[in-house]
């Protein structure tokens, strides 16, 4: 499915205030670096995981982002998930493929740049993206658990991240 909507066309520049903006929602543009900086400083300062830190501000992001545009744009859910990978590939975050049903979501993400940058891993490190989907999911199942089964920083040859209802 085509997306309809790109994101891209529609940005706009405020010069006067230093934002930069998709209908009425503020965007900015940061190097991945600074991502994986600020990543592996939490895992430095903390000895654990930066993922719970990464995770819930691609959370929130995800489903605030799920939110208004189903409200904005009168999308469904399959609508919603081609424009978040859309998006995505807009902003510089890889090229995903996606599939969706009532029982999960699964989201693969090529030249994941969170992935490229961070190195070598024994773990996903695409906690942002995984955040996001989650946070996607959370709009859709009302509640949902998520997992990066494939990362590239784990010599895989994509992301996956894969988003299914919270039991219970």
């Amino acid at each position: 499915m085509k997306n309809k909507l790109n994101m891209l066309d529609e940005m706009e520049y405020d010069r006067e205030n230093g934002a930069l903006l998709y209908r009425g929602v503020r965007y900015l543009l940061i190097r991945p670096e600074t991502i994986i900086g600020f990543q592996k400083a939490v895992e430095d300062m903390s000895g654990e995981s930066a993922k719970e830190a990464m995770f819930k501000g691609g959370f929130e992001g995800g489903r605030l982002s799920t939110v208004r545009y189903m409200e904005e744009f009168n999308l469904g859910p399959e609508e919603i998930m081609e424009f978040m990978c859309s998006m995505g590939g807009a902003l510089g975050w890889g090229r995903m493929e996606w599939e969706y049903d009532d029982t999960r979501i699964v989201v693969r993400v090529y030249n994941s740049p969170f992935a490229e940058k961070y190195g070598i891993s024994d773990h996903g490190v695409c906690h942002l993206i995984e955040g996001v989907f989650a946070g996607v999911g959370e709009v859709f199942f009302g509640s949902a658990s998520s997992k990066e089964i494939k990362c590239v920083a784990m010599g895989d040859d994509f992301c996956e991240i894969v988003v299914e209802p919270k039991e219970g």
